[in-house]
């Protein structure tokens, strides 16, 4: 049997995938050694840069501009994440969205949140069913039984409807009566909301906000953008995309998420981000911070660096990506206090002079 072989372009990443740890650049692996399922993840590794480029390219097709956008709900996806979409009306925030599901083939339902919006609606409920002249009950699952859920203005759900999706979020399993059913693999959830109309809106508590692992603030885009915009929607032909990843390629992404390594003084620069955001002695965080983040910051932030790494073609995570992906890990996990509300501090500006003490 012809043995297939390829470069080697990473160290660890490799270890527990039939390989061992070796220098980068020494020697081929022999893809004959390695486990069919294995072999899957180590080929998408190879092909990763082309499927982001890919994925870009398609999504030029329906949407101009807001590439930072697509990139960190991306990040979200491939570390089996939730992420929080927060923009003015008619940025194309449920757009992007919807479009992204249909390029990566997977399931899409979309929730329209409402006041009167109940629980069930969302997880589904029983129904009475007559067979064979009995009358038995019969589970209707709701729109949260897919792969990419969109949550569209979730604050304006109520708490009681908002907490229906607390144990699919963390769990990815949903409990109706007696009965729990587990939810499809992968599952995300996508919701967005506007800034600007508080009227009618119920904030989501800190809690559930936590459970996002991004806060991503979606821009008006660039004139050059705006002016593509106008061209792609006010023309004869409707824009329209490809599949370009399969359900499979999404999984084995995010297993090699999880196994890029990280170097232990870059994870302790995100540690350090993280610890000097809680309100303790001198500093930023005690100037302008009531709370600060968690322990599920600093999971998150390492996580996120890990995928946008990957998506930079490189296997090892750089402070870079820390500080980068700081800013979305962190700015909706932060609650400022009244002297920051009185002068007008953002989040944003609070990470950013966190980031200049560490």
């Amino acid at each position: 049997m012809k043995e297939k072989t390829q470069t080697k372009t990473g160290g660890s990443i490799w270890k527990g995938l039939g390989g061992e740890k070796e220098d980068i650049q020494e020697k081929p692996i022999r893809l004959v050694d390695v486990p069919k399922e294995k072999k899957e993840v180590k080929r998408v590794y190879n092909q990763l840069s082309g499927i982001y480029n890919e994925i870009l390219d398609e999504m030029k097709q329906v949407v101009a501009g807001q590439e930072k956008v697509i990139e960190q709900i991306l990040i979200a996806i491939f570390t089996k994440n939730h992420a929080l979409l927060e923009g003015f009306p008619g940025l194309g925030k449920t757009l992007i969205v919807s479009t992204l599901s249909g390029i990566m083939d997977l399931d899409f339902k979309r929730i329209q949140c409402t006041p009167d919006l109940m629980p069930s609606d969302i997880t589904g409920t029983y129904v009475v069913e007559e067979r064979d002249g009995r009358k038995i009950f019969k589970f209707e699952k709701g729109p949260v039984f897919t792969n990419i859920l969109l949550a569209d203005e979730i604050n304006r759900a109520t708490p009681k409807t908002q907490s229906a999706l607390l144990e699919a979020m963390q769990e990815r399993q949903v409990s109706v009566g007696t009965s729990t059913y587990p939810l499809d693999k992968p599952f995300f959830v996508l919701a967005t909301q506007n800034p600007i109309e508080m009227e009618g809106t119920y904030p989501l508590p800190e809690a559930q906000v936590d459970r996002f692992l991004l806060k991503i603030l979606v821009d008006y885009p660039r004139i050059e953008d705006e002016d593509r915009i106008v061209n792609l929607y006010t023309g004869e032909i409707v824009p329209k995309t490809s599949r370009v990843m399969s359900k499979e390629k999404l999984l084995a992404i995010q297993e090699l998420t999880r196994k890029l390594p990280i170097a232990n003084d870059v994870k302790g620069y995100a540690l350090s981000i993280v610890t000097k955001t809680r309100p303790k002695g001198d500093g930023t965080a005690k100037k302008y911070l009531d709370y600060g983040a968690s322990p599920r910051a600093t999971i998150g932030l390492v996580l996120a660096a890990k995928a946008r790494a990957l998506i930079a073609g490189r296997n090892y995570v750089s402070k870079e990506d820390i500080d980068e992906m700081a800013y979305p890990v962190l700015r909706h996990r932060l609650i400022l206090n009244f002297e920051s509300e009185r002068k007008g501090i953002t989040t944003n500006e609070v990470i950013e002079k966190i980031l200049k003490e560490v």
